[in-house]
């Protein structure tokens, strides 16, 4: 089995209860084409670089998954027409950094910023 990083980014006004529907959906069919959700994130509603189809922010859903080459092939064929999605992104990774949590608001950030 291959190890990979893949992030959703969703559009910003989408509400709480459809991106734990939007999480859901992916975990379902992640879990049905072979593959297993070591660790999910949900990053928050974050500023894009650009606008992309006129949304300034993002909420971006972020999935460390084990699973094999169908699994992310399926994937990425039903994000491609979700309308909820603006972009999606898939990396293959050889080891998982599970210890760190990147988006996460702490004292520490906070006075290195």
């Amino acid at each position: 089995m291959n190890l990979y990083e893949h992030t959703l980014i969703a559009r910003q006004d989408t509400s709480p209860s459809q991106i734990k529907q939007l999480q859901e959906k992916y975990t379902k069919i992640i879990e049905s084409n072979e593959g297993n959700i070591i660790k999910f994130e949900s990053w928050g509603l974050l500023h894009l670089s650009y606008l992309i189809k006129k949304n300034k922010k993002g909420n971006y859903l972020h999935f460390k998954i084990e699973g094999n080459g169908k699994t992310i092939k399926e994937l990425e064929k039903i994000e491609k027409i979700d309308k909820n999605l603006l972009r999606f992104l898939t990396i293959k990774v050889k080891r998982f950094d599970l210890e760190t949590d990147y988006f996460k608001k702490t004292d520490e950030n906070i006075k290195k910023n």
